[in-house]
């Protein structure tokens, strides 16, 4: 007997753009990835107890898949609604490229996490998804990824609580924007105190 879902893995078509509404799943396709051509993606896996542990967030361009992984289990989420091409193994032509962005992600993310103090992690994360996925707006750098604060918490190994109640002191002190949908205007010239 054969289940719809490993008929379906089976059948990845390839080239052909699909598209996927926001938390969904990429579909795990053997001997495939995934070539991001629009919106964001988050990585990720469960520990044993259900914590969840961000691997990685991408975007335009990246390419992501079970391939890329001995975590299991592996999982591909749309932040947003993603518009993606199945890359075929075979048909990947850039391999050292594609580890090494998902190596130097992975260490970003790792020294990102090491800071004791959750505001500290928070205000370092919120710079470097400003500066790898925002964009320039009159007030700073908008991080249009409808991340949510259990998203963040997640990333960050803390509480959505604790993330809820540091956004609040971020913006208190005029440090960023909260906008509808989950989207914040980071204003960098007033964080450098967080780098010292």
């Amino acid at each position: 007997m054969v289940s719809l879902y490993s008929s379906f893995t089976n059948q990845a078509s390839t080239n052909t753009k699909q598209l996927f509404t926001r938390r969904s799943f990429l579909p795990e396709y053997q001997n495939s990835l995934w070539k991001i051509e629009t919106g964001f993606v988050r990585t990720f896996t469960y520990l044993e107890d259900g914590t969840t542990v961000a691997l990685g967030l991408w975007g335009c361009g990246d390419i992501v898949g079970k391939a890329l992984s001995k975590l299991e289990p592996y999982q591909m989420e749309c932040l947003t609604k993603v518009e993606a091409t199945v890359l075929p193994l075979e048909d990947w032509h850039q391999p050292t490229e594609t580890l090494l962005a998902h190596i130097q992600q992975a260490e970003e993310l790792m020294v990102i996490r090491s800071y004791k103090k959750v505001d500290t992690m928070l205000i370092k994360l919120l710079a470097w998804l400003s500066k790898k996925f925002g964009s320039e707006v009159e007030k700073g750098r908008l991080i249009d990824m409808r991340l949510t604060h259990e998203d963040l918490a997640e990333m960050l190994g803390s509480t959505r609580v604790t993330i809820t109640r540091v956004l609040g002191q971020f913006e208190q002190e005029g440090l960023i924007n909260r906008l509808s949908l989950h989207r914040i205007v980071l204003k960098e010239e007033d964080i450098w105190y967080y780098e010292i």
